[in-house]
Formats: C-alpha cells, structure tokens, sequence
C-alpha cells in the first residue's frame, strides 16, 4: 500500500515548458465566452427592431402620399369638370336670344325651308351639350324656378299658378341659368271665404239628412 506524503497536494499535468499558472486564466476565459455571445444576440436585436421602426415610418409615409397624390387627382378632374360646366353654361347663355327667336318663329308658323333645318339643327347641339327647357301653363308658381312679370287673380285657381309663359326657363342639370318669366294668377279675394263657407254648409246638410230618424 503506498503512503501519500504529508503536505504535498497532486497537481495537474503541465505541459513541459508551461507555466503551471496560465490553466487558470484559461479557465476562465472558456467561462466568459457565452456572455458575449449573449450580448452579440441582443445587439442584432435591437438593430432589427430599428429596422422594422424605419421601415414602418417609411410604409407610413408612402401612403401618406399616395392619398394625398388621389386626393390631388380627384380635386383636379372636379375642378376640370367645374371648369367645363362654367364653359358650357356660359356659351349656352349667349345662345338663349337665338334659342327665343327660334321658339318666336315657331309659334307664328315662319320656321319654313332651310331656316327650319338650322333651327332644329341648333336646337339638337344645345340639348346634346345638357340644355332642358322648362316652364308650363297651369304648374304652380315657385320663386325659384319662375319670375313673375304679369300679375291677375282668376277665380278658378287655388294657388299661385302660371297661366301663362312669356319666355321660357333654361336649365343645365341642376343648375338653373334663366328662370321662366312667366304671368301669374292668384286665387279671387274673398273667393276661398265663399268656397269654405259653402263647403260647411253642403256639409251641415249632409249630416242632416243622413242622420238616424227619431221614432
């Protein structure tokens, strides 16, 4: 049985010509590589995150811009067709005395022979390009649509109503560029007391004579 030799500790193997000192740093060395690995990791990390962030704000930005680029394009083709319905309501107006003399000649029979076919030439090119015209004999008056030049009363009327037109009103869509200038007829003074009274009357005889007879 061998002895172990009091005061003596058993130390690893050193390579011949190494300093039995440099194990321990080496040791330690090992140890302290996964730390750094670690915090490799969390830097790509966080460059990524960065990344993503730029890459948001980018994505934001384009289509903040696409939607103001649509919105330019949708106010430019409404300003176009503001701009080509101003133009067409203005042409259209300066065409409205030769639209009346034609309506003139029509109704006195002298619309004849190439005239006619000018006429009705014109008046196609006008209705193509939106011109309707408007304004009818017997329709309730409205101040917006109509412009009275002749005022009467008339006891066969309930309301305000054109009896006649003097010109007739244009319109483009919506848009109104003449009222029809029209003659208009009031209901008589007094004639609706009367009316009321009689239908009271007519009235009160009905419920007299159709009522239940008393036996």
């Amino acid at each position: 049985m061998t002895e172990e030799t009091p005061g003596f500790e058993e130390k690893p193997d050193v390579p011949s010509g190494a300093n039995p000192d440099d194990a321990e740093p080496k040791a330690a060395s090992e140890k302290g590589a996964a730390p750094a690995g670690d915090a490799s990791d969390a830097g790509l990390v966080a460059q990524l995150d960065q990344v993503r962030t730029a890459l948001g704000e980018r994505t934001a930005d384009l289509q903040r811009l696409q939607a103001e680029y649509q919105n330019y394009r949708r106010r430019v083709e409404r300003d176009r067709v503001a701009v080509k319905e101003v133009a067409i309501a203005n042409l259209l107006t300066e065409l409205l005395p030769v639209l009346d003399d034609i309506g003139r000649a029509r109704e006195h029979g002298e619309l004849l022979g190439g005239f006619k076919s000018v006429a009705e030439s014109l008046e196609t090119v006008a209705a193509k390009m939106g011109l309707m015209q408007f304004g009818k004999e017997g329709e309730p008056f409205d101040p917006t649509i109509h412009e009275a030049l002749m005022h009467s009363y008339a006891p066969d009327v309930t309301e305000t109503t054109c009896v006649a037109i003097l010109q007739p009103g244009y319109r483009i869509g919506e848009r109104t560029i003449r009222p029809a200038r029209v003659a208009v007829a009031e209901p008589q003074p007094g004639a609706q007391t009367v009316k009321a009274e009689e239908a009271e009357e007519s009235a009160a005889d009905d419920k007299e004579n159709g009522g239940p007879e008393e036996g």
